[in-house]
């Protein structure tokens, strides 16, 4: 593997990073005052810093070459990168449109969408016009366990009925929300537990569904996007709206997650690269017991460990999005579920250090560190619990060694 960015990418890193530090920067501030007024829509900046971005050529980068015509021509390697200055802002993604959950949404309409599909939904996410959510989690069942969710959707002539209760489901309370993907069972009796599930394409302003209520992150309503709970009442769409066949369900979640867990990771290495830096800024500025905090053994060492960390999610993410371009998402299996239990508690861990170093100001709103905690504890959860992938992994490697 390469280590060395080629130009094209190194131009485009530089491009992402000064858009986010003359463009986006300047603005948060703003941005979080609009989001006060009318918390479930897009501020106003946002779409200025859209357009700016757009205009740029800085758009849709995340979709890998192997999308054809839907591609910014980048590989999952020459992205990483870029997710990874992304990610060292809150808001930096969506300005580019590259943001979950519309992301996997994207790849996925753009892989196993037919043309109608795309035409109706692909389309409008990739200008940057709506968003969209993935509704899969539910309440009562180990989501964890996708073969467990109990959402039916039934066929009934030309339609489907869809009856369920999900939650957490991002992006969903965002009034630009449009259209929902969303998993259910259409043959729950079928002995293959994996043929059970499908995937229908749901418009929000359906008849039925039922925006219930946004779901708190550690108090974070997590606005504009947020978690909604939606319960699903008879709810009837066409059966045209059906994503690849009944019972493709359980295939196409394993093809989006495979890309999205290792966007998370990406950005999360960026999340924890700007903790790092304001923590090395931070030590070199306050003074304690007569000295800079810099000059203490205990902070050294936590800079010295978090560096380290640093750059071993790194490394590790890089392989991983390097073996997903050369040799499929299918034979990367096992590096993206180690990245997606490596990356989270590493960027827990720095950002923790972070904190401490900031004393009482590392716990409120005048630093991002508080936003990133919530965000990396969250990606534990998100995309499989740690414990799914490392049961997975260890039980892969078992049969590697046997």
């Amino acid at each position: 593997m390469d280590f060395q960015y080629t130009e094209k990418v190194q131009d485009l890193i530089n491009q992402v990073r000064h858009f986010i530090d003359t463009e986006i920067r300047p603005v948060e501030g703003l941005y979080h005052e609009q989001l006060e007024k009318s918390p479930w829509e897009t501020p106003p900046v946002m779409e200025e810093l859209k357009e700016k971005a757009r205009a740029k050529g800085l758009w849709n980068l995340f979709l890998p070459k192997e999308y054809g015509e839907y591609s910014a021509g980048l590989s999952n390697l020459e992205y990483a990168p870029l997710a990874e200055e992304m990610g060292r802002s809150r808001i930096a993604s969506e300005a580019f449109n590259c943001s979950a959950p519309d992301t996997g949404n994207m790849e996925v309409l753009a892989k196993y969408g037919n043309e109608q599909q795309k035409k109706d939904w692909l389309q409008p996410l990739l200008e940057g016009r709506i968003r969209s959510a993935f509704a899969m989690t539910e309440p009562e069942v180990a989501s964890s366990d996708a073969t467990n969710i109990e959402t039916r959707i039934e066929r009934d002539g030309d339609d489907y009925v869809i009856n369920g209760r999900k939650f957490y489901i991002s992006g969903a309370m965002r009034k630009t929300c449009e259209i929902m993907i969303v998993m259910g069972k259409t043959d729950p009796d079928n002995p293959n537990r994996h043929a059970q599930q499908s995937q229908i394409l749901v418009p929000t302003n359906t008849p039925g569904v039922n925006i219930v209520r946004p779901m708190k992150v550690f108090g974070y309503d997590d606005a504009p996007e947020g978690h909604a709970e939606v319960v699903f009442e008879n709810v009837r769409v066409p059966k045209e709206n059906m994503i690849l066949g009944e019972g493709r369900g359980f295939e196409i979640a394993q093809g989006r997650l495979g890309p999205g867990r290792i966007h998370h990771c990406m950005r999360l290495i960026g999340a924890a690269q700007e903790a790092f830096e304001l923590m090395a800024k931070r030590v070199n500025e306050r003074v304690v017991f007569g000295q800079p905090m810099s000059k203490q053994g205990s902070v050294r060492e936590d800079l010295a460990k978090s560096w380290c960390e640093i750059e071993q999610a790194r490394l590790m993410t890089l392989k991983a999005a390097d073996t997903m371009d050369r040799e499929g998402n299918k034979v990367a299996k096992d590096l993206i579920a180690m990245i997606k239990v490596v990356a989270p508690n590493m960027a827990l861990n720095v950002i923790d250090r972070a904190i401490q170093v900031h004393g009482a100001v590392g716990l409120s709103q005048d630093t991002p560190l508080v936003n990133f905690f919530s965000y990396a504890r969250t990606l534990r959860l998100a995309d499989g619990p740690d414990q799914v992938h490392m049961m997975q992994l260890g039980r892969n490697l078992a049969k590697y060694f046997a």
